[in-house]
């Protein structure tokens, strides 16, 4: 049986988000130090990595992730401190939300149909409920 999951977009005005991929995209640049080992294992273009990263650090004042060019030592990445804070309330957030859709939506899960993308269903006059029925009769006098 599936699982209820709510993917979340945070907009913060027209120009300015934050969701699952700038999120992802943060957490494998503080687990491996490298937008460039980010990127390839989230299976993105260095060039995407670059772009949510500067999106990134266009919506908020302060920077989310320092960077440090290559060169003999090596170049990488490391959180912020308010980077951190950013990754932690958006999961919390996404934990809250998905508990809360779990409450609301939960019961109706068992009723979501097998059926593949793409197959129609069509309900015929007898499937239709009798106040479907009813208010279908109502409308056409």
């Amino acid at each position: 049986m599936s699982r209820l999951k709510i993917t979340l977009r945070v907009d913060f005005d027209s120009d300015h988000a934050i969701g699952p991929g700038k999120v992802a995209l943060l957490e494998k640049m503080r687990d491996s130090g490298s937008l460039s080992q980010a990127a390839r294992d989230l299976d993105m273009s260095y060039r995407r990595a670059w772009q949510l990263l500067a999106s990134l650090n266009q919506t908020f004042r302060e920077p989310l992730v320092l960077t440090a060019t290559g060169g003999s030592g090596g170049g990488g990445t490391t959180l912020t401190e308010f980077g951190e804070a950013i990754v932690t309330a958006y999961r919390q957030f996404e934990k809250e939300t998905n508990a809360r859709a779990e409450k609301y939506f939960g019961s109706m899960l068992k009723t979501v149909s097998t059926q593949r993308e793409g197959t129609r269903r069509s309900i015929t006059r007898t499937q239709r409920s009798p106040a479907t029925a009813a208010a279908r009769r109502a409308t056409s006098r």
